[in-house]
């Protein structure tokens, strides 16, 4: 596709977790002639008590267009959804300000699908990347498919999402499969030590490495308690060094920040990680031996490195998943069965040769293509559902 004249697209993200699948996206745009780059930065980047991510943005180099603030003051699902309006009015003042000719969205949470309505009737065309992909367990399934019917460009990170997209009415050509962007960091980024892994963790990382990621259970949040405090009992019963990320902004998030954090008190050999960078926690994907909790970075990202994921509960049900998935209910002795296989060296060994369903590592420069070239007159604006 050749490039179709100067544009401006606004990118736009509200937490690590998505920040890290944009970087190559980013500098893919950037380094694109044609294309001015807008960053908005949302959500959990803003807040203290995830980090203020918004530094290492900042720090990396990135300017930033806007900073819409919309963290919720509490976890509640009033509070959050209260939160998705504050966003949704910080968005739109935002892109009328900035005018981007089209804005790029990641994902399913509600942040993004408040930027998405707030584009609406801003006649701002939506490119959307991850689409089409299914999550049973989790209230992203519904914002996802919403923000899917809202985009004018989908880029799905795999075929069987580009089907899902067309069964939804979407029209072919809007669809582009290109992969996830977030595997092209991994072959880049430089690997940490670990040593210097161990500092930044202020942790020797002794082997076994277990990491760990546990999101709420959005759509049974009364299943939140009981499954964090199962995963934690687990913990309490395998050996090994412990690494806990910090999970989403979701209902119910401080529920499962507070058991971890006890767990880590009381267990020596474990630590809550909330500033290991984008180059660190690959690292810890290269290092670990093992991977748990209910993490999409355990079905997209640790392919890549050959990592056994025990993948924790319902949230990712649905998810294309490689052989390096062990699945498990969310009961003690079930995820206490799954580290022990992943561990056993005869699984890691099975793994050899893996690949990864997400993609081949160069998918952002294929998307900035399309971006490049996509023809921003009125037939973008105006969707035709296709039966």
């Amino acid at each position: 596709m050749e490039p179709a004249g100067k544009r401006t697209i606004g990118v736009v993200t509200v937490a690590r977790s998505d920040y890290g699948h944009l970087i190559p996206l980013l500098e893919a745009l950037r380094d694109t002639p044609g294309i001015t780059l807008q960053l908005y930065v949302a959500g959990a980047h803003l807040s203290p008590r995830f980090g203020h991510t918004v530094d290492v943005i900042v720090a990396d180099g990135w300017p930033i267009t806007e900073r819409v603030e919309m963290s919720p003051d509490s976890d509640t699902a009033e509070d959050v959804a209260a939160a998705a309006g504050i966003g949704l009015a910080g968005f739109a003042r935002g892109f009328a300000r900035g005018r981007p000719d089209l804005i790029m969205l990641l994902g399913d949470r509600l942040e993004m699908l408040a930027a998405a309505v707030a584009a609406l009737p801003l006649t701002i065309p939506v490119a959307h990347l991850h689409g089409g992909e299914v999550t049973e367990g989790a209230i992203d399934e519904q914002a996802r498919h919403a923000i899917t019917k809202l985009a004018h460009l989908h880029f799905p990170a795999a075929e069987p999402y580009a089907g899902r997209i067309l069964q939804m009415g979407e029209e072919s050509w809007r669809v582009h499969c290109c992969g996830a962007p977030g595997l092209d960091r991994l072959a880049r980024l430089a690997s940490v030590p670990r040593e210097e892994l161990a500092r930044r963790v202020g942790l020797p990382l002794l082997r076994p490495t277990l990491l760990v990621t546990f999101h709420p259970v959005t759509l049974e949040p009364e299943e939140t308690g009981r499954q964090v405090g199962e995963l934690a009992a687990a913990l309490e019963a395998v050996n090994g060094t412990v690494i806990i990320t910090y999970p989403g902004a979701d209902v119910g998030h401080r529920e499962v920040i507070s058991r971890l954090e006890a767990l880590a008190a009381s267990r020596p050999e474990t630590r809550m990680a909330i500033g290991l960078g984008e180059d660190g926690y690959c690292s810890l994907l290269r290092e670990a031996d093992v991977m748990i909790g209910n993490s999409s970075s355990g079905l997209i990202e640790a392919p890549s490195f050959g990592l056994p994921v025990v993948n924790v509960g319902s949230r990712q049900r649905g998810r294309l998943r490689a052989a390096n998935v062990i699945d498990v209910e969310p009961a003690r002795n079930e995820i206490v069965a799954g580290v022990r296989r992943a561990l056993d060296p005869a699984f890691r060994a099975s793994l050899a040769g893996l690949v990864n369903p997400y993609g081949d590592g160069h998918a952002a420069p294929r998307i900035a293509k399309v971006l490049a070239g996509v023809d921003l007159g009125p037939r973008l604006l105006r969707k035709q559902f296709v039966d």
